[in-house]
């Protein structure tokens, strides 16, 4: 999740102008390869250096160019699937890869007119080091019958609201090169030295470009759903917070804009912790959720 990081961050604004650059479609951006298989795809893809916490690649940007490479080879085996989307994602991280080329192996489990299996293997230099089995079916498109409401949380950043870039935090989370991140500083008293409860709030908004493309934005929400620091960040314990297991859910397509990203823990314990986090687009409708369990940082 995240790498060490000092408690030294004062808040800070950065210009909230939408980019019109696409960053995030360049990673979505697939070249399919020949296979030896015809039961198998394999597409090249490039993860930028930006798209890294630290030195890690982002695991949310590799769940969500997964994705991508599995509806891509989907929609390819059968176009009267292309209505289906991604909607969960269960992910193993088996080693970490370097920013630069990589390769996504794609094989069908099961098609069926509600779900689909797709397994994605995301290699380089030949050696799987994140396994995703996806899920396809048909995303919510009605209006719920029944979402707590979060209208304690702005739609978009408040003055108050710290900006990743110009900041310390942004020299750890490269992402923030690639998005619009800000962090409610309520939520986030490790920001000033202290120590609160193990949540956080952020708000987070692509970039013009990469709103364009209905899946682009579906693939940036599941992206989202690993944006959020280790809440233990709170309690004192910084440092890397590897990944054990994730899962991920897209609901629906979200609307243009800001996304809210709210993140909370059942139990910190002494080598795990789970974090679950909820992503809200610009009405307040949920569009991605994911709950994850990892290893906690050593504490300072």
């Amino acid at each position: 999740m995240m790498p060490e990081l000092t408690a030294d961050l004062g808040p800070t604004m950065a210009s909230r102008v939408v980019s019109s650059g696409a960053p995030f479609s360049r990673v979505c951006a697939l070249t399919e390869l020949l296979s030896a298989s015809a039961d198998t795809g394999r597409y090249l893809g490039i993860i930028d250096k930006i798209w890294t916490i630290g030195k890690k690649v982002h695991g949310g940007t590799m769940v969500a160019a997964s994705a991508a490479a599995a509806t891509r080879w989907l929609r390819a085996s059968d176009p009267a699937l292309v209505t289906m989307a991604p909607i969960a994602a269960s992910s193993d991280f088996l080693g970490t890869p370097e920013p630069g080329e990589v390769e996504y192996e794609v094989h069908i489990r099961k098609v069926g007119r509600q779900i689909c299996l797709v397994d994605v293997n995301l290699i380089q230099q030949e050696r799987t080091l994140v396994r995703t089995a996806f899920t396809f079916g048909h995303l919510d498109d009605a209006d719920p019958i029944y979402a707590p409401q979060h209208g304690d949380m702005p739609a978009e950043p408040p003055a108050e609201a710290v900006g990743y870039q110009g900041s310390p935090m942004g020299k750890i989370v490269n992402v923030a090169q690639g998005v619009e991140l800000y962090i409610d500083p309520a939520w986030a008293p490790f920001l000033d030295g202290s120590k609160g409860e193990p949540r956080l709030r952020l708000w987070m908004r692509p970039f013009d470009g990469d709103q364009r493309d209905s899946d682009v934005a579906m693939y940036f929400a599941i992206m989202s759903a690993d944006m959020s620091p280790p809440v233990p960040i709170n309690l004192g314990h910084f440092g890397w917070s590897p990944t054990v297991q994730m899962t991920t859910y897209l609901r629906r397509r979200p609307a243009p804009g800001w996304l809210r990203i709210i993140a909370t823990s059942h139990e910190i314990g002494g080598r795990m912790f789970d974090e679950d986090q909820l992503i809200l687009d610009a009405t307040g409708a949920v569009v991605a959720q994911s709950r994850q369990l990892a290893l906690v940082p050593q504490q300072q």
